[in-house]
């Protein structure tokens, strides 16, 4: 009995309650950062919009040649982006010998519990990738769509479309690389951009 009661680290409650504290404290921090990110690209995209682009009153028209041009050059971008995506989920589903459909893996002879866990991890992966891009590309396509038939400041839709697919570029750079932090730092800038262009219609709106 005393064998063991010396194998016993002492202050083993008085650890795990100091511990459980820290634990508490570092949610609670981790918490406020994630509420308090939204508004700080919130107010980041308005001080742009009042500051460097230039809020016009909202009147709609035709998309003038600087906007449209800005338009187009994020389109390839982002298509560009789609089509780097897909030639790698492809690349990574030859690598690991994966099949995309039942009928492919019934024609392969193999399944899916053949592939090892590395595959499996680095498909779904890409699969990530390809869903956040999707995800903030069909918002991307509603405020751009509105914001170039808004007569805008062609500053603030260069800014804005340009910086979105950008920001989307450099995700994919992140995802794909397993860098997570460019993942992040690149996130907020298509997020911005997003913030930025619903900005910057709500104070067309108002001005």
């Amino acid at each position: 009995m005393h064998r063991i009661l010396r194998l016993i680290p002492p202050f083993t409650g008085e650890r795990a309650g100091r511990q459980m504290k820290t634990d508490a404290i570092r949610t609670r921090r981790f918490t406020a950062i994630i509420l308090g990110y939204p508004f700080a690209l919130m107010a980041i995209a308005t001080l742009v919009n009042l500051g460097l682009t230039g809020i016009r009153p909202l009147a709609v028209g035709l998309p003038t040649t600087p906007v449209l041009a800005a338009l187009i050059l994020s389109a390839l971008l982002l298509l560009a982006n789609h089509t780097w995506l897909m030639t790698s989920t492809e690349l990574a589903r030859l690598r690991y010998g994966m099949q995309a459909t039942p009928e492919e893996w019934a024609e392969s002879g193999g399944t899916p519990g053949d592939i090892a866990p590395e595959g499996h991890a680095e498909l779904q992966r890409r699969h990530n990738a390809h869903r956040n891009a999707t995800e903030n590309s069909v918002i991307f396509a509603v405020l751009a769509g509105a914001m170039v038939l808004s007569s805008p400041a062609p500053l603030a839709a260069q800014i804005w479309m340009i910086g979105f697919a950008i920001g989307r570029l450099g995700h994919s750079y992140g995802f794909l690389s397993g860098q997570a932090g460019l993942r992040g730092g690149f996130m907020s800038v298509s997020l911005t951009a997003l913030l930025g262009m619903a900005g910057y219609l709500l104070l067309a709106l108002v001005f």
